[in-house]
């Protein structure tokens, strides 16, 4: 039997959701970045895939969602951060760090719940030498390769203040597949093997911190804290409707499509632009 196609991202966040995973004969870990991982997903190039929220409802085929973890947040996340010259209502361009699909509809909407209008986005790639009015960041590059220390006199938190607007949780990206492929014996193994993965590694992230944080030229205390204190991994009921109504509060802005209705892995269906009772 060949082994399951794995899609992940190779920033340090993930490392609690795949550690040990490479030890694995029936196991194929891809690594990519998030923006790239639904295209290797509707391609058949993988199995599995830890998709950004926002590619649920802009994939060119219906996903089915897996309860098998998320990269999420409820509060500081540290590593989605926007970084302005002047306050976020008076934000009219982002230039934005791309390999994220999610914190770009993030960052949009948060700045049109402030502004009442979407602001425009230019593709960034931070190299250090221009740093325009307004970067959204993502990523291990947030910590090792910030913009300089007074650059910019705002800076604004993604996942706090997304918790402050609505007492939600955020989830960026969850374990996904084809919706058509749901019920395949390997889709349905790859969930039960990435469950058991993540509530395996929640006992040991300290040791998942030390051994690799200096290869994202993290300090290992540093690491510790971001796993056990801002990211959240388990997609729980709270995180389920975090991701709910971002997508419908993206829906409502035009930041992102209406889109397919969101499947969830116990094959129920859950409308993407259905807010939820305030």
């Amino acid at each position: 039997m060949d082994p399951v196609r794995i899609g992940h991202v190779g920033y340090l966040n993930a490392w609690p959701l795949v550690e040990g995973l490479g030890k694995l004969a029936d196991v194929a870990l891809k690594p990519a970045t998030p923006a790239e991982l639904v295209g290797l997903l509707t391609s058949r190039a993988v199995d599995v895939a830890l998709v950004s929220t926002a590619d649920l409802v802009r994939a060119p085929e219906p996903l089915a969602v897996l309860g098998s973890g998320m990269i999420g947040s409820h509060g500081p996340i540290l590593t989605v951060k926007l970084f302005s010259e002047v306050p976020i209502e008076s934000i009219e361009t982002v230039h934005a760090d791309t390999e994220s699909h999610t914190s770009v509809a993030l960052c949009r909407l948060l700045v049109a719940e402030r502004s009442g209008s979407v602001p425009r986005v230019e593709p960034f790639r931070a190299d250090g030498s221009d740093w325009p009015a307004s970067v959204l960041m993502i990523g291990d590059k947030v910590i090792t390769r910030p913009p300089p220390i007074g650059r910019y006199e705002h800076v604004y938190d993604l996942g706090e203040a997304w918790s402050s607007l609505t007492q939600l949780p955020m989830a960026y990206a969850v374990w996904a597949c084809l919706e058509s492929r749901a019920d395949e014996a390997c889709v349905q193994s790859a969930s039960a093997i990435l469950d058991r993965q993540r509530r395996h590694n929640a006992t040991r992230l300290p040791m998942v911190a030390a051994r690799h944080a200096a290869d994202h030229g993290w300090p290992a205390d540093l690491a510790q804290v971001y796993y056990t204190q801002h990211v959240r991994y388990n997609l729980d009921d709270a995180a389920s409707a975090g991701l709910d109504e971002f997508l419908a509060r993206c829906a409502q802005a035009g930041v992102l499509p209406e889109g397919h209705p969101v499947r969830w892995d116990n094959g129920g269906t859950r409308p993407a632009s259905a807010a939820l009772d305030h």
